[in-house]
C-alpha cells in the first residue's frame, strides 16, 4: 500500500491567479490556520506575494502548524515567446523560495514547481472552457514555441534548485483537452517535465462524457503523472455551462468545482488506482472558489472528512 498524504490549497479559499476578480480576499494567516484546523499537512504557495518570501518567515508560519510546503503554482504565457525570460525568472525565483524552506524542513518529498499557461488570459479559450474545439488550438509553429518555453523554464528551475517540474492542464488554457495533454507531454522533456494530473479539470475540460473519461485519462498519463490534485466536478452545472455558454468564471462561480464527492469524479477508483501505481507522495485537494465565495473552512472540512471515509 503507498503512503499518501494530503494537503489543500489557497485556491480553495478563494486566491486564485487571476486579477481583477472583485471580493476580499482571507489573508494568509487565517487561510493557513483553517487549513490546519481541517486536518491537512499541506499547502501550496498562492500566488507570489500572497505569504511571506522570505524563506525564513515562510518555513516559521509553517512550522507554527505543522504544515509542509508543496509546491507552487506559476502562470507563464508560454506561447508568447517574449514571455518566456520573465517567466523563467519568476519560476526560478520561486522555485527557490521552495527550495529553501524545503531545506529547513527536510522534506521527505521535495516541494514541485507548478509551471501553467497564463489560463485565462486568451477570451477564446475563457469564453469556451469545457467545451474547446480543434480550431481554438495552438497552430504547429505555436505549439514549438509552447513547449520550447515549458522545457527551458524546467531546465532552469532543475539547475538552479534542483527542484522538478510539473506541468498543470486548465481549463481557460491552451493545455484543457485530452488531445491537448497528449501533444503538450509529446513535445516537452519527459525527464524534465510531469505532469499534475488534476481531476476536477480533466472531467471539465474533456467536455460531454468527460466524468466518465478521468479513469482513461489516468491510464493513458500514467508515465508522466509525478502530482495529483483532487478536484470534483458538478456534471449538471458542467452540461449546463456547455448548455448556455457560460465562461470560465462564471461556471466557477456557479459551483463547478464542488466539495468531493459531491460531483461526477470517481475519488474511490482513483485512489485505487494511484494504490495500484503504488504512488507515494501527496494529493492536493483544490476547491476553486472565487474571492467571498462559499464557506471555504467548513467545505474544506467536508473534504477532508469525505476522504478520511476512503482511508486517506
Amino acid at each position: 500500500m503507498s503512503k499518501i498524504y494530503v494537503a489543500n490549497a489557497p485556491c480553495s479559499w478563494g486566491t486564485l491567479e487571476f486579477e481583477g476578480l472583485g471580493g476580499e480576499q482571507i489573508g494568509y494567516r487565517q487561510m493557513l490556520d483553517e487549513l490546519a484546523e481541517t486536518g491537512y499537512t499541506g499547502t501550496e504557495l498562492g500566488d507570489w506575494g500572497y505569504m511571506p518570501t522570505d524563506p525564513a518567515a515562510l518555513h516559521a508560519e509553517l512550522a507554527a502548524r505543522d504544515l509542509s510546503m508543496r509546491g507552487a503554482f506559476v502562470p507563464v504565457a508560454l506561447k508568447d515567446a517574449a514571455a518566456r525570460e520573465g517567466g523563467r525568472a519568476q519560476a526560478v525565483k520561486t522555485a527557490r523560495l521552495l527550495a529553501a524552506v524545503a531545506e529547513r524542513d527536510e522534506a521527505e518529498h521535495p516541494p514541485l514547481l507548478v509551471l501553467a499557461d497564463d489560463n485565462g488570459a486568451d477570451p477564446v479559450r475563457t469564453r469556451n472552457a469545457g467545451r474547446i474545439t480543434p480550431a481554438m488550438g495552438l497552430s504547429d509553429e505555436a505549439w514549438q514555441t509552447f513547449a520550447r518555453g515549458a522545457n527551458s523554464i524546467a531546465q532552469a528551475v532543475h539547475d538552479e534548485t534542483g527542484l522538478r517540474t510539473v506541468f498543470h492542464h486548465h481549463c481557460a488554457g491552451y493545455v484543457e483537452t485530452p488531445g491537448e495533454i497528449a501533444r503538450f507531454l509529446d513535445l516537452t522533456d519527459p525527464a524534465l517535465i510531469g505532469l499534475v494530473f488534476d481531476t476536477g479539470h480533466y472531467a471539465c475540460g474533456a467536455g460531454p462524457g468527460g466524468c466518465d473519461a478521468v479513469l482513461a485519462g489516468l491510464d493513458r498519463f500514467a508515465e508522466r503523472i509525478w502530482y495529483v490534485h483532487f478536484k470534483d466536478c458538478h456534471p449538471v452545472i458542467a452540461e449546463r455551462a456547455r448548455e448556455v455558454e457560460w465562461d470560465y468564471f462564471e461556471a466557477v462561480r456557479r459551483g463547478i468545482f464542488c466539495e468531493l464527492g459531491q460531483g461526477c469524479v470517481d475519488f474511490p477508483v482513483v485512489l485505487d488506482w494511484l494504490h495500484d501505481r503504488h504512488y507515494d507522495g501527496w494529493v492536493v485537494v483544490e476547491q476553486d472558489v472565487l474571492p467571498g465565495m462559499g464557506a471555504p473552512r467548513e467545505s474544506a472540512r467536508r473534504n477532508r472528512a469525505y476522504l478520511r471515509t476512503l482511508g486517506l
